[in-house]
């Protein structure tokens, strides 16, 4: 396809976008704005981006697709700034937020305008950021989910789908209601539980230091999705929260339910409780990617001896799989294997699996 695409937010997910973009659609051209120039000078110097829009407004008033790759405060600004721009009349606005309901309400005058505007969140993520961290495969196999509203132009929507088949993402069309429910019982609550768990350790940190120590192994893992970026997820949380309040309260609801399983020693109901919950997250897709960014964890149970972690990554080396990080585990309860390693996605952590098996004899675990 030809045509302007202009990304309003050139972060991981705005460059991202622009580079699966350009692959399936290498005659359009990628105009990128972001407030912070320096990311700008860099998109454009990655060749990310075509070229460089001197404002907001200019960008969007020569553009076929706007897409707002910003959290979802500033994509409310945007969108009202939108309102009062020379658009072009078959432009295509959509943005990347993580929640829809507000952003639909939002864009409601542009709609009123006649400007198509679809709301759309791609669910996918990375441990780093910024554009020089952007690659064109990010959306792999990733779910992303659109909220059109209820009268849009089928062939308009049809067209944004066209635009973002070099995502290789899994397409679905949702309410936006849907969508923030949805959302927020499989990633907006669990990441307030997260936080929630971790200053419940700080707390107890304070009376007996053993608890940062001993917190290094299986704690840290469930609670990794607590050092997600605090300015997004406050955000997040309050443009969701009548979801967020609902599912709290569910919530405290099942805990009074556990507290009294303990109180009454009520052996039978706890063992039904975690075995309930032991079969559904066991019956979870392994391979799909949900709502959380996966974390793609090899555990290998080594001996310990001088030379084990350069014995390992040379093996990788040689195969020339890139590991994201390695660490040695000092906590292991309910964790298999003394060596972490961390990579980008599941075929290299598959691929080290293998080399590894090849090369020793030592038991490696998927987490």
């Amino acid at each position: 396809m030809r045509g302007n695409v202009f990304i309003a937010g050139l972060g991981l997910i705005g460059g991202s976008l622009a580079k699966s973009i350009k692959k399936s659609h290498p005659q359009a051209t990628i105009i990128g704005f972001d407030i912070r120039p320096q990311e700008m000078g860099l998109a454009e110097a990655l060749h990310v981006i075509d070229q460089s829009a001197s404002s907001f407004q200019e960008g969007a008033e020569q553009a076929d697709l706007i897409i707002l790759a910003a959290p979802v405060i500033q994509t409310e600004e945007m969108i009202r700034e939108l309102t009062s721009f020379r658009l072009k009349a078959n432009v295509i606005v959509t943005d990347t937020g993580s929640t829809k309901k507000k952003i639909m309400e939002c864009a409601q005058e542009l709609l009123d305008q006649g400007i198509t505007f679809i709301g759309g969140h791609p669910m996918a993520g990375s441990h780093k950021s910024g554009v020089i961290a952007a690659k064109e495969h990010l959306f792999e196999n990733a779910f992303y989910l659109l909220t059109p509203s209820a009268h849009i132009d089928e062939k308009q929507l049809a067209i944004l789908k066209k635009w973002l088949e070099g995502t290789n993402a899994k397409i679905i069309e949702l309410s936006a209601e849907d969508h923030d429910e949805l959302t927020g019982v499989v990633s907006h609550f669990p990441h307030v539980v997260a936080a929630s768990l971790v200053h419940q350790a700080e707390s107890y940190n304070h009376q007996n230091s053993l608890v940062s120590r001993l917190a290094a192994g299986g704690f840290k893992d469930i609670t990794r999705i607590a050092s997600s970026n605090p300015e997004m997820w406050k955000d997040i949380s309050l443009h969701n929260k009548e979801v967020l309040l609902g599912l709290l309260e569910n919530w405290q609801a099942e805990m009074n339910k556990v507290i009294d399983m303990l109180k009454e020693e009520k052996a039978t109901d706890l063992f039904n409780y975690f075995h309930e919950a032991k079969d559904f997250r066991d019956q979870l897709p392994a391979q799909s990617m949900g709502a959380i960014p996966a974390f793609y964890d090899l555990y290998v149970d080594v001996p310990d001896y001088p030379g084990i972690i350069s014995e390992l990554t040379a093996y990788l080396a040689e195969e020339r799989i890139s590991i994201t990080n390695i660490r040695i585990l000092e906590t292991r309860e309910d964790v298999f294997g003394v060596l972490v390693i961390s990579f980008q996605n599941d075929k290299d952590r598959m691929r080290a699996m293998n080399c590894i098996e090849k090369q020793t004899n030592y038991d490696l675990y998927l987490a």
